[in-house]
């Protein structure tokens, strides 16, 4: 008789899960991490992380590939010192620097969800970046004066609606919607500048791990990043008193969608265009647009981005599942060219 296969994934609904994390009053942290490492079986790892985790109740989502690991997390506080533990008896992950969560109400993901990616950070690259031309760390201390040198030239090496949040002063922000869209680009915008100081940044590194490398490989020459990026730079200028030369949100790919660093308000509402930094997703499903939207707007749209998304929201859920499914039909016929 064949084996079942043992279950190791979430299956419950989103809206049971977020529902039961509301109400859940478990204290817990939250962590990134990542690691460039050579893993051979990431399938395997996926399975062991995954039934170790769970056991101890973390949530999040984390990417494993042949290239490492990719973590955002959250771990009852309880359960930290096995979750540590854990990870740390494993000589891929020994001595892993934590990113600590800088505004942290336990809410961050309402499950545990682990895939296995070609990369853990997708770049569009065909050829391979090699690890070896990496950039200069920075410390978060010492990133002030880096910014400070009139030479320096700063990039943001995050999609555009995160930096239209938050960015450090002066920096250079590419209209860009993925990070594989963006190396390209930082390449063409810096061509003629291969000499200067090059500073890159990101949410907590993991982006200019790759990007510090692939632009040394394309010949340049003083290619700088921040140690554990936005995440650790608040951290420490929270710590020390510094003058944060980050202004507004960082924003963060979890549930609260941002953490506030400084209390400049650097965006607008798509919709009236006052000033709000406040990102969220449309309330319908089938739209689930990511946008900044103001709490007047939110309240007379319902939380959706437009009157049409409004009206389909107030459906009831079969009506809304068979709109879909008509949508993706009329979709199916577009692309067969009937």
């Amino acid at each position: 008789m064949k084996k079942k296969k043992e279950l190791l994934f979430n299956k419950k609904d989103k809206r049971e899960l977020r529902a039961w994390l509301a109400s859940d009053g478990t204290e817990r942290v939250t962590v990134s991490f990542y690691r460039y490492v050579r893993i051979e079986n990431p399938e395997e790892v996926r399975d062991d992380l995954y039934r170790q985790w769970s056991e101890i109740g973390c949530l999040g989502r984390i990417y494993t590939a042949k290239e490492g690991i990719n973590a955002q997390m959250s771990v009852p506080k309880e359960n930290w010192k096995s979750f540590e533990k854990h990870l740390q008896s494993d000589p891929k992950w020994t001595d892993m620097p934590f990113k600590f969560g800088v505004e942290d109400d336990g809410k961050s993901f309402f499950k545990l969800k682990i895939k296995v990616r070609e990369k853990i950070v997708a770049d569009g690259l065909e050829e391979d970046v090699d690890f070896a031309y990496l950039g200069t760390h920075v410390k978060p201390c010492d990133w002030n004066a880096l910014l400070s040198d009139a030479e320096t030239i700063c990039v943001d090496m995050r999609n555009k609606y995160e930096s239209e949040v938050g960015h450090f002063e002066g920096a250079i922000c590419p209209e860009v919607a993925t990070f594989r869209e963006e190396l390209p680009v930082v390449k063409e915008l810096l061509k003629d500048k291969k000499e200067k100081p090059i500073a890159l940044y990101c949410t907590g590194g993991i982006r200019c791990e790759k990007a510090s490398a692939y632009l040394r490989q394309n010949g340049f020459k003083n290619v700088y990043q921040l140690e554990g990026g936005i995440i650790d730079y608040a951290h420490e200028v929270a710590k020390s008193g510094t003058e944060s030369k980050f202004k507004g949100k960082n924003f963060v790919f979890d549930e609260r969608l941002g953490e506030r660093i400084t209390e400049d308000v650097l965006a607008n509402c798509y919709l009236c265009k006052d000033a709000c930094d406040r990102h969220t997703n449309c309330k319908n499903v089938a739209c689930n647009l990511l946008f900044i939207q103001c709490e007047s707007c939110a309240e007379g749209l319902e939380g959706c981005c437009s009157t049409a998304c409004q009206k389909i929201n107030a459906l009831d859920e079969e009506a809304q599942r068979d709109l879909r499914k008509g949508q993706k039909r009329q979709s199916e016929l577009q692309i067969a060219g009937c």
